[in-house]
């Protein structure tokens, strides 16, 4: 009689500790798969360049109409979402609570019409009027329509190589519009006056990221970048890669990027 009653102490122990364990596996199964919802591609015609653009939304998961939400945009956003899988990064690092929710927007400098015809070129390289079509179409477009921050401690933008440059740029022309300039192997060979520009004006209210790779990827130009920056005190993150001029150098250091920008716990400035 004994054994009849402690057989199933014991059993009902076991599947108690059992439901138990399950039941936080299930918990962190759920947050692990919280997925944050991305748009399908949105036309916005700009004046200001004369043609018609398109980009996508990402909006963090459990996305609140009333919040404020940091935005983060991306220059070739299709390349970020397609090659860089920036939104499943998002989605992880959100869920795992390593960074604040965010607003991404991924802008795409293709002819929507023609994919083919890419205008990064013009676009990217300094253009005043890409720079103004931000300012007076794009960025506006996305405050009426979505509940992120109105002011420029709201806005990092984010690109590689060309794109890159674009953020350099940016941070030139437009940091009373951006706090934030991500830049990826960016190009400078193209603007031959960028560098120079950077050392000659005074230091600007900017949080910058700078990366490069080690071969065949204007690696003495941005260590030039970097030293630079760093004489003029930024508050700055600064990665080498082993890779090329490639998504196997970019895609890595996305964490990075994302931690470095809406992290919980700041990472050391270099």
């Amino acid at each position: 009689m004994a054994t009849v009653i402690f057989i199933p102490k014991v059993i009902g122990i076991f599947f108690s500790r059992m439901a138990s364990i399950l039941s936080v596996l299930l918990l962190v199964a759920g947050a692990v798969q919280a997925d944050g919802t991305l748009s399908t591609d949105i036309r916005i015609s700009s004046k200001t360049l004369g043609y018609d653009l398109q980009y996508r939304v990402y909006l963090p998961e459990g996305y609140d109409q009333t919040a404020h939400y940091p935005v983060l945009f991306l220059s070739d956003g299709q390349n970020y979402l397609s090659k860089g899988k920036l939104d499943s990064v998002l989605n992880r690092l959100i869920s795992s609570q390593q960074i604040d929710p965010v607003v991404a927007v991924f802008v795409d400098p293709r002819d929507p019409d023609d994919l083919e015809t890419n205008r990064r070129q013009q676009q990217f390289l300094c253009n005043v009027d890409f720079l103004k079509f931000y300012v007076d179409e794009l960025i506006p477009t996305i405050e009426k329509n979505y509940a992120v921050m109105t002011t420029r401690e709201g806005r990092t933008i984010a690109g590689v190589s060309f794109g890159g440059t674009n953020g350099a740029c940016f941070g030139l022309f437009g940091y009373e519009y951006f706090s934030g300039i991500a830049m990826q192997s960016p190009a400078n060979h193209p603007i031959p006056r960028m560098l120079p520009t950077w050392a000659e004006v005074p230091k600007m209210p900017l949080k910058l990221f700078l990366s490069t790779g080690t071969p065949d990827d204007n690696t003495e130009d941005n260590r030039a970048f970097h030293a630079v920056l760093r004489e003029k005190g930024y508050d700055m993150k600064y990665m080498e890669v082993d890779e090329g001029h490639n998504w196997d150098n970019w895609r890595p250091l996305l964490d990075d990027i994302l931690i470095y920008y809406y992290g919980k716990a700041q990472p050391t400035t270099n």
